[in-house]
């Protein structure tokens, strides 16, 4: 199919070991701990719906786990939505900017419905966030149980303490242990193929299993088992979402390398061999990951596994933080103060806020479920519907941006979209036994970030009518008798554009009756795209006149970017700011609005009350865009929602 990118320098990188290594420890972490605990849910005894263990099901499960990573890694996001980039990033935050941008006329309804569907999809993430840990984690760390039955009772402490640590570092980002991530990956996926050779070795006609007729005989011949299996096969495939999110860091191509020539035939073999393992003795069946391997293996095993579910915890973790911030940026979320602990990486940042509900959340999960197979019923959920969202998403952009054929859109995109709905209603089958939690989690999300976009909106139009004309007011300026005093010194007045004029800079002017020499009244935008070259980042104008000390400034950003006004302004030139600014000594007026809850018929009361009570989590705008706190003047104004 057509390529869908806007960019292909991300793409167009030479190939190095390094990323590829890279990949391994960042990208691949969710789905290649799958193991642990899929073949397991899929038998477990005390599911609402179980799954007999016979051969002939066993067959049919390791296949149809096979054919969905086939079908849903492989050619869904590796060879198809992988190639709908924008600018390099991927993610379906980037997908929701490039099905806003590429939206034919004539389907504007159906592409503002689609990009919709998207924030819930993002919303979904967020409740992956929460399971992710929690079921990874306590996976790995039952292994204890498979090593000493008498050490069960510690598995939920010992789970609590790791993901307590796990998030205690997070301020502290991944630049110092990244460079371990990739080697730690390698030796996991290293281990769990040849545990998966020995299993097989041990029992060859497993291998029957790759033909996908056993998939298709076992769904058609057993199709209410087959149907309720499908609701723990999906676990297989939790983190294919990460493969696509993280493409700008690494590239298609990496990725590509990383998936096909190590993870592919590592989880493979394992799969496979966990399933002659329970061929030969079906009392395996409840840890057949941590059976397969080796009795004096069995310690360091579960310290690995330990090891690669914290950094696949870390990922999912970091990916949390990237869709708050690019939300945010999008005007779904308030700014949230955002921390970068990389010097060399933009995409390495930590978020307070997310960081802590998300430590809250995973602790109650550990908790409330106490198991990996009691979680799993709640994952799958999260899991089909951000796949589900992401191809329909993608499917719309191959018809409206890269002009694929619609009778190919129908034909192939349908087919598997049908493989991601059915996997879908799968899931609902568990809803009353755990899949009501992220869709809660999405629910609540969806809310929040939808009456924020609503409530900005408002707040955005009656605040433009309380600032008034930009240029009206620049020229009252002008012609005001008696003039204005002009004191010596830079003053920078932050606005939302360049339509009204500042609140700050008219309360300053019609109670203080004075004015800078210098005045930059400066708006920031975001831009569809996810970073901006420097050589682009600002233009100014000069509102009319060239010798009055006010010009316009604005600075564009990506949405992967955090504004630094400070740095903007160091970008223009004397010619362009009608002599020299001193950024330095500058002072900085910004213009702070209370909220209160009206009359108007704005929003629904309750979602007035939400949208206020959001407000509060927005981080202090003073240092959100990097201004120095000693010689910043915020002017208050109350506003009614």
């Amino acid at each position: 199919m057509t390529t869908i990118a806007n960019d292909t320098s991300v793409q167009n990188h030479p190939l190095r070991p390094a990323i590829v290594v890279g990949a391994l420890g960042v990208v691949f972490g969710d789905i290649g701990t799958s193991p642990i605990y899929t073949l397991a849910t899929v038998f477990n005894p005390r599911d609402p719906h179980p799954v007999p263990v016979a051969p002939q099901n066993v067959y049919g499960v390791v296949s149809l786990i096979f054919w969905s990573v086939m079908t849903i890694v492989t050619l869904t996001y590796v060879s198809l939505v992988m190639r709908a980039d924008n600018h390099g990033e991927g993610g379906i935050m980037a997908l929701i900017t490039l099905v806003r941008k590429w939206a034919a006329p004539k389907t504007r309804r159906t592409a503002l419905a689609l990009a919709a569907l998207g924030v819930f999809g993002a919303a979904l993430f967020f409740g992956d966030s929460m399971i992710t840990p929690a079921i990874s984690v306590l996976s790995a760390v039952e292994g204890l149980e498979v090593v000493d039955p008498g050490f069960a009772r510690f598995v939920v402490p010992v789970t609590a303490v790791i993901i307590l640590a796990l998030f205690a570092v997070q301020r502290r980002g991944t630049a110092a242990v990244g460079r371990f991530f990739g080697p730690v990956m390698i030796v996991w996926f290293a281990a769990i193929g040849a545990c998966g050779i020995a299993g097989i070795a041990h029992n060859p006609d497993i291998l029957w299993a790759l033909s996908p007729t056993h998939a298709l005989s076992f769904i058609a011949g057993h199709f209410p088992i087959a149907f309720f299996a499908l609701a723990a096969v999906v676990l297989a495939v939790t983190g294919a979402e990460a493969l696509y999110a993280d493409m700008g860091h690494f590239g298609r191509k990496a990725i590509t390398v990383g998936w096909l020539g190590l993870v592919l035939p590592a989880l493979t073999l394992n799969y496979f061999g966990q399933g002659a393992l329970v061929l030969r003795d079906e009392s395996t069946v409840h840890a057949p990951f941590f059976l397969l391997t080796p009795e004096w293996a069995r310690v360091p095993m579960v310290l690995l596994a330990t090891a690669a579910t914290v950094i696949a915890s870390q990922a999912v973790i970091t990916g949390a933080f990237s869709v708050a911030s690019q939300a945010a940026q999008l005007g779904y979320l308030p700014r949230l103060r955002i921390q970068h602990t990389s010097a060399a990486t933009m995409g390495q940042i930590y978020v307070p806020w997310i960081n802590g509900m998300l430590m809250v959340a995973v602790l109650i999960l550990v908790f409330a479920f106490r198991s990996s197979a009691a979680l799993g019923y709640a994952y799958g959920m999260a899991v089909t519907g951000t796949i589900t969202i992401t191809t329909l998403l993608f499917l719309y952009l191959a018809r409206t941006r890269a002009g694929a054929p619609l009778w190919l859109v129908l034909g192939g995109g349908g087919a598997l979209l049908a493989v991601d709905l059915m996997f879908f209603a799968a899931n609902l089958t568990k809803l009353v036994h755990g899949a009501w939690l992220p869709l809660l989690i999405a629910i609540t999300a969806f809310t929040v970030m939808t009456t924020w976009q609503r409530g900005r909106e408002i707040v955005t139009a009656q605040r433009g009518q309380a600032e008034g004309p930009m240029l009206e007011f620049i020229d009252g300026l002008r012609t005001k008798e008696p003039p204005l005093v002009r004191l010596p010194g830079t003053a920078v007045f932050l606005n939302r554009g360049s339509e009204t004029a500042p609140l700050s800079m008219r309360a300053n002017v019609e109670h203080n009756h004075v004015l800078a020499e210098h005045v930059v009244i400066l708006s920031l935008t975001t831009e569809p795209v996810p970073r901006i070259a420097d050589s682009e980042r600002v233009t100014v104008d000069d509102l009319g006149a060239t010798d009055d000390g006010i010009i316009h400034v604005v600075a564009r950003y990506g949405y992967m970017e955090r504004a630094d006004v400070p740095n903007a302004l160091r970008l223009l030139t004397p010619e362009q700011t009608e002599g020299r600014l001193d950024v330095d000594g500058a002072t900085y007026f910004l213009s702070k609005l209370e909220l209160c809850q009206g009359d108007a018929p704005t929003m629904a009361p309750w979602r007035k009350r939400l949208f206020i009570a959001t407000s509060y989590v927005a981080a202090d705008a003073a240092a959100y865009f990097g201004l120095p706190l000693d010689r910043t003047v915020i002017i208050g104004s109350r506003l009614e929602v």
